[in-house]
């Protein structure tokens, strides 16, 4: 009986350390979509009602398209994972995550200028526990993201006449 409990702890310990390797290797993402993970985390961690400490799980979806003269618009929809730590927590390597509580989703959309976020338009940030999302609010996300890629009012080389 005892040798049925060790191969069963064995495997649990078997199993939490490859789930540990896996959340290592899913928090490697491109620097452009990983500033917009850090905008959203720390939009969620100033919030009061947030007490948990948040990681990045992993990716649903995302895109991004080159707009020209070092100018992208990144769309990105993606799950943070709550830990056993406390908000504030700035090295989050201790952290273990919490299966107690839901999933946060968040969908980020931003525009870049040379790998830096640019301040307008203004980025979008909607991160809501995962039970409570809907379809209307998914298709709501993306609308209000198309908006602002598209219409970005900037002045383009193209629609200048050249004199000043």
């Amino acid at each position: 009986m005892a040798t049925r409990r060790t191969m069963a702890a064995l495997l649990v310990w078997l199993f939490s350390v490859g789930a540990f390797f896996l959340s290592l290797n899913a928090q490697e993402l491109p620097e452009t979509y990983r500033k917009g993970v850090d905008l959203a985390l720390a939009k969620l961690h100033s919030l009061s009602g947030i007490q948990d400490h948040y990681v990045f799980l992993r990716s649903v979806s995302k895109s991004d398209y080159e707009m020209g003269f070092d100018v992208s618009f990144f769309y990105h929809h993606f799950y943070l994972k709550p830990t056993t730590c406390e908000k504030g927590t700035t090295d989050s390597s201790a952290c273990e995550p919490r299966n107690d509580r839901p999933l946060m989703d968040c969908a980020v959309c931003y525009r870049m200028h040379r790998g830096e976020i640019e301040p307008e338009p203004k980025p979008y940030i909607h991160c809501l526990r995962k039970p409570a999302i809907t379809q209307a609010m998914t298709a709501g996300r993306l609308e209000h993201c198309n908006k602002l890629g598209y219409s970005s009012g900037s002045t383009v080389l193209l629609g200048s006449t050249g004199k000043e």
